[in-house]
């Protein structure tokens, strides 16, 4: 399948009654700055462009908020306990972006779209969810060329230096993303 902008996986999600059945139940939990991020937006593009007949498995549904009076990661294991009664057999992990700054040793981040921006591929940097309106919403801070193009390159920040592309590199050898979409090109970084 031939994509070509935002509004391609726009209507390709709304398409899917299971993303939109994911969507839907985390918006009933009423999070602030609320997005399903990473693997759930690009697999899916990957898979389209693919032309695979059935869904890619992923290893989580990455939800992420952002909530900066309450960064306790015992609260995001509730929230996974709560999303797991409503939908027991999808691999939830819920991260509050008001904390996920420290991991990355960056300063705090502002909004979750922020810390989706700080992830360490283009192709990862992708965030959607649904409006009051049931509207799908997607947020692609440096864009969706990368991910149409199956290209493979570091965000920003993780060109940056020798650590950040210490991380970049590991990440693209532990998702082995050829293996399973073999059109995706890996940009490498050679220091």
């Amino acid at each position: 399948m031939k994509l070509v902008n935002e509004e391609d996986f726009i209507r390709e999600i709304k398409k899917d009654e299971w993303m939109i059945q994911i969507l839907t139940t985390v918006k009933s939990l009423n999070l602030p700055d609320w997005w399903i991020c990473a693997g759930f937006v690009r697999s899916k593009i990957w898979d389209l462009i693919h032309d695979f007949d059935s869904r890619t498995p992923l290893s989580d549904i990455d939800v992420i908020f952002f909530d900066k009076k309450n960064t306790n990661e015992v609260t995001e294991k509730k929230i996974e306990e709560k999303l797991k009664v409503l939908m027991y057999d999808v691999p939830w992990s819920v991260k509050n972006q008001a904390r996920m700054h420290i991991k990355s040793n960056l300063p705090p981040y502002s909004s979750s779209v922020d810390g989706i921006s700080k992830f360490p591929e283009t192709v990862t940097a992708l965030g959607v969810k649904v409006d009051e309106k049931n509207n799908v919403i997607l947020t692609a801070p440096w864009g969706v060329q990368d991910v149409l193009n199956l290209e493979v390159k570091p965000t920003p920040y993780f060109l940056e230096g020798k650590e950040q592309a210490e991380i970049y590199k590991n990440r693209v050898v532990n998702k082995n993303w050829k293996a399973v979409w073999p059109r995706v090109k890996i940009y490498n970084m050679d220091y």
